[in-house]
């Protein structure tokens, strides 16, 4: 994060309603959250301004403990960990937002590949989302982007479906849309992982084929492993922070403001910000990598196979009218 929009930051969480703190000096609220995010990446960046923004309104009475790097496990291992007690919060992909409630991973099925139409459909239903979230034991602080999916691949392109058998693409461990993906077109085995296990796999050749955004490749180190990539995004990558509200609704009235309010703009701040440096990242992966610009025919074919697996995931996975809803969002 550029030095400016840090400040802009900070001002924005000062700038804030304050809050006065009668209560004498006592051990401070440790909130502990898990991240798969690494503390020098963007997110990370953000977080960390959102510690020193919650340190200095609480007059050191509520501290933001961050685990990074997936230090407490994947996406599924970090919401077990909150329904247990062990950490506090997450943020997590739409992947952890679906083990606590399975609905909004919809929201990440190859469908949207537009912000603006992910917005519509993400504002349309996140009412309905946060109440599925609450009634699981969880509270969704705000919503923020991982950013927008794309191929990519080592030492060849993927231009059409038929070009991924035999080949060995990775899925993040939990995920259901990958896989239905997978099984539409057929002969393609997917390689279940946690995302700590992605590098070292890269770095085998026991995968060689993501879908990712370019933000979340660079971060992570797996871009360097690739050298093809389709500049047509396929879907949009989506995440949240997400609380246990026992624990939240078990903070005084003062600390729980405090904590809500500001994770709301550090939310905003990492849907803003993401964004554009996803954006950046993908400039920076384009410049070194072979990149494929789909044909109209192709993209076609591609249409139809996501087609399918959304008529697959709405067997079940999903419901039928939530599918729905979502493609004529998408419209």
């Amino acid at each position: 994060m550029k030095l400016h929009k840090l400040v802009a930051f900070l001002g924005a969480l000062a700038a804030m309603a304050g809050f006065g703190f009668a209560r004498e000096a006592q051990a401070a609220e440790v909130i502990k959250i898990g991240t798969l995010a690494p503390k020098s990446s963007p997110w990370g960046k953000v977080f960390e301004t959102w510690v020193k923004a919650v340190n200095e309104k609480s007059g050191g009475n509520m501290e933001l403990q961050f685990f990074y790097n997936g230090q407490q496990g994947d996406e599924a291992a970090m919401v077990g960990k909150i329904k247990s007690g062990q950490l506090d919060g997450a943020a997590v992909t739409a992947v952890g937002l679906g083990k606590i409630y399975k609905p909004i991973l919809a929201l990440q099925m190859p469908l949207f590949t537009s912000w603006s139409k992910l917005d519509k459909a993400r504002d349309a239903l996140k009412g309905d989302f946060e109440k599925g979230a609450k009634d699981a034991g969880f509270m969704i602080a705000g919503w923020g982007d991982v950013g927008l999916v794309r191929t990519m691949s080592k030492g060849f392109a993927i231009a059409t479906p038929d070009d991924l058998k035999g080949k060995k693409p990775y899925y993040i461990r939990d995920d259901s849309i990958q896989p239905a993906i997978y099984s539409v077109i057929g002969g393609v085995s997917g390689v279940p992982l946690a995302v700590p296990e992605v590098l070292p796999n890269l770095n085998t050749g026991a995968i060689n084929v993501i879908n990712a955004p370019c933000l979340a490749a660079e971060q992570l180190q797996w871009a360097g492993k690739l050298d093809n990539i389709v500049d047509s995004p396929s879907a949009t990558a989506i995440g949240a922070l997400v609380f246990s509200s026992k624990r939240i609704e078990a903070l005084p009235a003062d600390l729980k403001t405090i904590l809500t309010d500001t994770g709301k703009v550090a939310a905003s701040a990492l849907t803003t910000k993401i964004r554009s440096e996803d954006d950046a990242a993908f400039g920076r992966i384009k410049a070194k990598m072979t990149v494929t610009t789909l044909t109209a025919d192709q993209k076609s074919k591609w249409e139809g196979i996501f087609k399918q697996a959304r008529q697959k995931l709405a067997q079940g996975t999903f419901s039928s009218d939530l599918v729905s809803k979502l493609e004529g969002y998408a419209k």
